[in-house]
């Protein structure tokens, strides 16, 4: 059965609590169970983590390594300046799918760059939580075509 990592990383732990407004009222765990209802259906078994450090998304992203068919990230602001997770996304070679809750290009300026992106098969951004779903289904998919 493929594997699929879901990795969140910081201020994600919030989720239902911090900003509701733009990030809705739903919790982290909820997202976590909205996908897992739908595993079976897609034949996939998925792996959860979320860190606010940049060190355990790395070594997260390093787990992939050999044992997982792609990951789904939302990495938060890291999304912005952090290239030791593109580094990281890089040298594993598994393919990902960036996720963004909110609309970030209908944001603040700073929000609207990603250095992850050049890298990614997709991003989805401003779907809410349903995002993950359809990153994870057009990561399916994209493996599939592969």
């Amino acid at each position: 059965m493929r594997k699929v990592l879901i990795v969140n990383g910081p201020n994600l732990n919030m989720l239902g609590r911090r900003e509701p407004t733009i990030y809705g009222s739903d919790s982290l765990a909820e997202v976590e169970r909205q996908l897992t209802s739908i595993a079976p259906e897609l034949g996939v078994e998925l792996q959860f983590f979320q860190s606010n450090h940049e060190g355990a998304i790395i070594d997260a992203i390093h787990s992939t390594f050999g044992e997982f068919a792609g990951i789904v990230i939302n990495p938060g602001a890291f999304t912005h300046y952090s290239y030791a997770i593109r580094d990281a996304l890089a040298a594993v070679k598994v393919p990902f799918i960036e996720i963004h809750i909110s609309n970030v290009h209908a944001r603040e300026t700073f929000r609207h760059a990603s250095v992850l992106a050049a890298l990614a098969v997709g991003q989805i951004s401003g779907l809410g939580i349903y995002g993950y779903e359809l990153a994870l289904r057009g990561l399916l998919r994209s493996i599939e075509a592969s």
